[in-house]
């Protein structure tokens, strides 16, 4: 949908109330909003009021909106959005292009709000690990633009999780990635990878924009784009760098979202309430244990477990790895009470290889579930043909009827046997197979940062 003129005129104005603390000269506001002066309601839809300018003339318009109230940044904030506010501090980008994100994040309200209802699980923790560093709280946000708070997006360049990182970026800042679990999901490490990353960039241009702009394209492409207009006699800061649409789009979304959540009033939209306090807690993950089992001890719904664990591939948590696992904060203590009073297995789940004389689909009706069933679980294609001695996660209670060989062993050892990472195979059609150990490999540059981090489930 086209934005009207009209409407990216106001926007313009908020923006530049927004970025000179509502202490600027009238003409410079009218030369970017034109002298429209009109009603304008912002996506009524879904907000609980409009934004109204009164037909007048442009001196009016400007006194009618709302003062800005100053922040006293001695008092705890009861609000998360309150506290991200106080630490805002990098500096505003005002462009054509931050108008055109906030029209466009103000036109889809729906769309909006569904992101800062998935932000709110994982919002205080990152903010809490801003502070810490003493980084920008601005960057908390990021995670709209990269992933709309969704822990399990995937972009066409591989990109995944919260902070999307590609592959090779995500083993460079030690993000273990295997059958079992991908740390780019991982909450809390990739947080910590991520603001590792956007630190040591920083570090490296001495400028936030500049810092975004590397984690969305690369280091060594943003350095390339700056020595080039060195070489030219050309400004080098973020504004005049000739880099990829995406790039250019990356800073003005992240300042339009900053800017709505300054001051939603401003923009007619009401930001739902996010406490400030821990959403959930980290505990020691026992060995071995299934998820909906642990959902169940900890007396949460397996979706909200998930979204909270986000990193697993399997339904079993095997014994090495990662070692630990989110809990909602006011669940802890139940989790471990009900964990104290188990005594029953904690998984339901076994390895068992695939022995001569079976197919993937045979092995199944043996055990009463479905081949697609099997084929889930496992993450192999539909059409692909599994090679006898293959190691395949198996229900525990239907295997034992089976015959076992001395390599087939309970998940909760699977992991751990493997030296923290399972033998990778990669099927064919015709079922030739290349098996390969996925363990130590090179660490690949930093620089292979992907730009298209385009995501099919943002939309």
């Amino acid at each position: 949908m086209n934005t009207p003129r009209k409407l990216k005129g106001v926007i313009a104005i908020l923006s530049l109330l927004l970025a000179s603390g509502g202490a600027f000269a009238y003409d410079s506001a009218m030369a970017v909003a034109g002298s429209a002066a009109t009603t304008v309601a912002i996506a009524p839809s879904a907000l609980d009021e409009s934004l109204e300018l009164p037909s007048a003339a442009p001196g009016e318009v400007l006194r009618s909106l709302p003062p800005l109230k100053p922040i006293d940044l001695t008092l705890q904030a009861d609000d998360l959005w309150q506290r991200i506010r106080h630490g805002f501090a990098m500096p505003d980008l005002v462009s054509d292009l931050v108008t055109d994100r906030q029209a466009y994040y103000l036109e889809r309200p729906e769309y909006l709000i569904r992101m800062v209802e998935r932000s709110r699980r994982y919002l205080h923790h990152i903010v809490e690990e801003l502070e810490r560093r003493g980084m920008p709280t601005e960057l908390a946000l990021l995670p709209m633009v990269e992933s709309a708070f969704n822990p399990m997006a995937l972009s066409s360049a591989r990109a995944s999780g919260l902070w999307q990182f590609i592959p090779s970026t995500g083993k460079n800042y030690n993000l273990s990635q295997n059958w079992w679990y991908d740390q780019r999901r991982d909450v809390v490490a990739s947080t910590n990878a991520a603001l590792d990353y956007l630190q040591t960039i920083y570090e490296m241009h001495g400028d936030w924009h500049l810092a975004l702009a590397s984690y969305n394209w690369g280091e060594g492409a943003v350095a390339r784009a700056i020595e080039r207009n060195r070489q030219a006699g050309l400004p080098t800061d973020y504004k005049s760098l000739s880099m990829p649409t995406e790039t250019r789009y990356y800073v003005p979304k992240l300042q339009a979202l900053k800017n709505i959540i300054a001051q939603p009033h401003l923009f007619g939209v009401s930001l739902p309430t996010i406490p400030n306090q821990p959403y959930f807690a980290s505990v020691t993950k026992p060995a071995g244990i299934d998820l909906a089992l642990a959902a169940r001890l900890a007396d949460t719904p397996l979706d909200e477990f998930r979204a909270l664990n986000p990193a697993f591939n399997r339904p079993v948590m095997p014994g090495g790895g990662i070692q630990s696992i989110n809990i909602p904060a006011d669940r802890v203590d139940t989790f471990k009470r009900n964990l104290a009073g188990h005594d029953e297995p904690l998984s339901n789940w076994t390895t068992r290889r695939l022995q001569r004389g079976e197919n993937l689909d045979s092995l199944a009706a043996r055990l009463g579930v479905t081949g697609a069933k099997l084929r889930e679980v496992n993450g192999i294609p539909a059409g692909w043909r599994v090679p006898v001695g293959h190691a395949l996660l198996v229900p525990a209670s239907a295997a034992a009827r089976l015959p076992m060989t001395d390599a087939d062993m309970p998940a909760s050892r699977a992991l751990a046997s493997a030296n923290g990472e399972r033998v990778k195979v990669r099927y064919s059609k015709s079922g030739r197979t290349t098996i390969a150990k996925s363990a130590h490999k090179p660490r690949a540059s930093r620089s292979h940062r992907a730009a298209a981090t385009r995501i099919a489930s943002r939309r």
